[in-house]
């Protein structure tokens, strides 16, 4: 793997929806290609996806009023 600055920035972008699934087929191949090619955007597709691992666990009762 190495750094690969192409287009990092946009995919810095939609990582959150691709952790969420929420991109259509072809920004899902295009991100997970870049994925597989930049260090950087590696590591922040990591965070975000412990990010949203740990949002699933709180409930509702974890905000109190």
């Amino acid at each position: 793997m190495n750094a690969d600055p192409g287009d990092g920035r946009h995919v810095r972008l939609l990582l959150g929806a691709y952790v969420l699934d929420a991109l259509d087929a072809e920004e899902t191949c295009r991100v997970a290609r870049h994925l597989q090619l930049c260090d950087g955007c590696s590591r922040a597709y990591v965070e975000v996806a412990e990010a949203a691992a740990l949002l699933a666990l709180l409930r509702t009762e974890d905000f109190g009023e």
